[in-house]
């Protein structure tokens, strides 16, 4: 279980070294999944919750290929992470050389364009 704030950045990664998908279900709240190409240029934005919002799903599942950060879109929002086992913390996450680490002093910038794609792509699934 992950519960993630509004204002927390989750750098890009993939699950590429431990080849299995991951299945993301939203327990309480909304979640923007941003996935992106291999050169870091946004491929789409899939959004996820218990939320009512038109073409929302509770869920989702990504591959193991796929280069992405969830975002919580609303406070105290809370997701349910989920691969087959067994976990091996080494090679949990593969970060792409294109997109800050967190807690460095250009995630905060990046972060916040990332989430005005996610504002402007939820404004229009909520029209």
């Amino acid at each position: 279980m992950n519960a993630i704030g509004v204002g927390s950045y989750i750098a890009p990664h993939r699950h590429h070294l431990d080849p299995r998908n991951e299945c993301l279900i939203a327990v309480k709240g909304l979640f923007a999944a941003v996935i992106f190409d291999s050169l870091g240029k946004i491929s789409e934005i899939e959004f996820f919750g218990t939320q009512k919002v038109k073409n929302v799903n509770v869920g989702l599942e990504l591959s193991s290929e796929t280069w992405y950060p969830n975002f919580s879109m609303e406070e105290n929002s809370v997701l349910f992470e989920v691969k087959e086992g067994p976990f091996d913390s080494s090679q949990a996450k593969e970060y792409p050389p294109w997109a800050p680490a967190e807690g460095s002093s250009e995630a905060k910038s990046y972060h916040s364009k990332l989430m005005v794609h996610c504002q402007q792509q939820l404004h229009l699934l909520r029209k």
